[in-house]
């Protein structure tokens, strides 16, 4: 099991940036997909982006391709999600989570952060 942990949420006005990370404990970490997903008010969770273990294979949402970039740093058990142009329709809780298997599924996901609040306001 990992342990998650997401900062770097807060409200930005669109257009703007912001950067999250998700710390990890545990030492499967460097082995794991990792990924984001995001809920927002009302909605589903829903899958912005994947990272595969060596950080060579990434995927993403049609929504957020070309305006966000998510990376990793298994030195420092860390995944990253760089959000560009952001949109009032990206305001939603981005959460962080582990897989072993590589997927873009949330159910295939075994470990999940608790969450970072994004607004983007217009």
């Amino acid at each position: 099991q990992v342990q998650l942990v997401e900062s770097g949420g807060g409200l930005v006005q669109a257009g703007g940036s912001l950067r999250l990370s998700c710390v990890a404990s545990g030492r499967t970490f460097s082995s794991a997909t990792m990924g984001w997903f995001r809920q927002a008010p009302g909605k589903e969770r829903e899958f912005v982006a994947a990272i595969g273990w060596s950080g060579s294979s990434t995927y993403y949402a049609d929504s957020v391709k070309g305006r966000f970039t998510i990376s990793r740093d298994n030195a420092k058990n860390t995944v990253y999600l760089q959000m560009n142009s952001l949109k009032p329709e990206d305001t939603a809780v981005y959460y962080c989570a582990a897989s072993v298997l590589g997927s873009t599924r949330e159910r295939q996901y075994h470990s999940w952060g608790q969450g970072t609040q994004v607004t983007v306001s217009s």
